[in-house]
């Protein structure tokens, strides 16, 4: 069942054992386990406090949950469809959309949302690791004992991390960096809401949602629900992980591949619901967008979790980067035919980790960008897109339940995607104000 495409040249062949999703399929289901908590987990499990703030306790711990439950039935709808015809592998995101829609309309449709999706993603994690950076280096060294140094060169330091390991070549490769993020996932996450719980509630502790003016609080809720979103991404890179785990007839890749799954959703719940309930309890509107900028003791205790976030973003990061390498390669080999290299490789991976950082650079306002990305590009990979795609492959008889869950969910996506932008480009042009890259 490996040999996806039966009728493969030698060349075709030398191509798809070179490229980074399709060249090794060794991994066990605890490699799926640890790649998607690492996808999963990271800068969105940090606002979310900041997002039950902006919608209040009932709708904000019901979206959460909500979101939770939706994620997890569109992501086993992606494992199944992974191998839905005998014979045949759908490795990368757009194959499945190109078997839905047609060879063309399905490129279309899913490359571009799939490429934003993992840049807007890589942007994001750039600015978390240069903020994770910067509050570390406040903390171990205060003003006025060392200067007080701009955000904008902790990023560029953050990202000279990626400048060296981006060359690693394919998802396997990654499996010690991808597992050392997903333990550190689970460490900041269990201070964040330990440290949030033992301080108890600050004094004239409100729980109003964030906002000073009703069109404000409107705009802030949307933002929210685009937070939400973003911290559900995983969809994104999953067929591309599952691409990796060797496939008999006998052995589907599915059955690990789901093992591994279940286990990192319930990491998931052990990290966002404690997190944003006890960072919330504690903080209430109060708290700032990162719950790990908000901490400040036991000193120590939060340097040391702003380092673990540095460390999880790094591994996150490359889990969204390697199918964007995979494209980027996959165009300029089999499109503009060039030959397959380091070199290429080389060229390419650096100039799309300085891309990411710059843009890092000039927009890091972490809340709006999650809000904004996380409506406008994550919603659609990961909350109805599976969803349009199961109905046009298994065709569900009308109003049967399948049928009805999956429109249900449809409305719900297009609903988040077309509304939480909103509120997100409004905190990011908000933001910009008062933002200079250099001093």
């Amino acid at each position: 069942m490996d040999n996806q495409l039966p009728l493969k040249t030698a060349e075709e062949k030398a191509i798809e054992d070179w490229l980074p999703v399709s060249s090794v399929r060794k991994s066990k289901w605890w490699y799926s386990a640890f790649h998607n908590v690492t996808a999963m987990v990271g800068a969105g499990v940090l606002g979310l406090p900041y997002a039950l703030s902006q919608l209040g306790w009932g709708p904000g711990v019901t979206m959460l949950a909500i979101s939770w439950i939706i994620t997890l039935f569109t992501l086993w709808q992606m494992v199944e469809m992974h191998e839905m015809v005998p014979g045949k592998r759908f490795d990368r995101y757009h194959e499945l959309g190109q078997h839905a829609f047609g060879e063309k309309l399905g490129l279309w449709i899913v490359v571009p949302q799939q490429l934003l999706v993992q840049v807007s993603t890589c942007i994001v994690y750039m600015v978390t690791g240069g903020k994770s950076l910067k509050k570390f280096h406040d903390i171990v060294c205060p003003p006025p004992r060392c200067q007080d140094i701009r955000l904008t060169y902790f990023i560029l330091i953050f990202a000279s991390v990626h400048f060296v390991i981006s060359h690693l070549p394919n998802f396997h490769s990654l499996a010690i960096i991808s597992f050392s993020a997903a333990v550190m996932s689970l460490s900041y996450s269990t201070i964040a809401w330990v440290t949030s719980l033992f301080k108890g509630q600050i004094p004239n502790v409100s729980y109003v949602p964030r906002g000073s003016t009703a069109a404000g609080k409107t705009f802030n809720f949307l933002n929210a629900l685009g937070d939400v979103a973003f911290a559900y991404a995983g969809h994104n890179v999953v067929l591309e992980i599952q691409a990796t785990i060797p496939s008999t007839p006998d052995k589907p890749s599915k059955k690990p591949m789901w093992k591994g799954v279940v286990l990192a959703y319930f990491v998931v719940a052990l990290c966002y619901f404690p997190v944003a309930i006890c960072g919330y309890y504690a903080y209430g509107n109060e708290i700032e967008d990162n719950v790990l900028i908000t901490l400040q003791k036991p000193s120590w205790l939060v340097a040391a979790a702003n380092m673990f976030v540095v460390i999880h973003v790094i591994g996150s990061y490359q889990v969204y980067a390697m199918p964007v390498f995979d494209s980027l390669e996959s165009v300029l080999v089999k499109s503009l035919r060039f030959k397959p290299s380091n070199k290429l490789r080389f060229v390419t991976r650096m100039l799309y980790v300085a891309v990411t950082m710059l843009i890092g650079m000039a927009i890091p306002f972490f809340g709006g960008l999650m809000g904004f990305f996380g409506g406008f590009a994550l919603a659609p990979t990961s909350f109805y897109l599976p969803c349009i795609i199961w109905l046009i492959l298994y065709k569900p008889k009308r109003f049967s339940l399948s049928w009805i869950i999956n429109w249900i969910l449809i409305v719900f996506g297009v609903l988040l995607m077309l509304l939480s932008p909103i509120g997100g480009l409004r905190s990011i042009i908000l933001s910009a104000k008062s933002y200079k890259v250099f001093s």
